[in-house]
């Protein structure tokens, strides 16, 4: 029902940035990044509500992320700044109709895309 596309991932030192984008075939309600890293349950990084642009973050992240979104481009965006190894991990776009809460409902998933901070 939408495709998502992830892009930007990459390697970088400690204290390095770096942006992903995603791509969703049509205009969803919400969208959001979320995180796994080896051995570790996937965590939500942060969401974006598409009208209003609301957002929300894990604690372990604020102030250092940024989601934004463009609507017209259906095109929602992750900075990541002052990166930590902790940071490791597969993120994945996620994409939702439903946006009455932050964090669940999400019922599209991308491929992921893989950042990995090294110390």
């Amino acid at each position: 029902q939408v495709q998502l596309m992830e892009s930007g991932g990459g390697s970088v030192p400690a204290g390095g940035s770096l942006r992903l984008s995603c791509v969703a075939s049509r205009y969803t309600s919400k969208m959001g990044w979320f995180r796994q890293a080896p051995g570790k349950e996937r965590e939500g990084v942060a969401v974006i509500f598409s009208s209003t642009r609301t957002t929300r973050y894990n604690g372990s992240v604020e102030g250092r992320f940024t989601i934004s979104r463009d609507n017209a481009k259906n095109t929602v965006y992750l900075q990541l700044n002052s990166l930590k190894p902790e940071d490791t991990g597969m993120y994945y776009c996620a994409a939702a109709d439903s946006s009455t809460t932050a964090w669940d409902n999400f019922a599209f998933w991308g491929q992921g895309t893989q950042v990995t901070v090294s110390s």
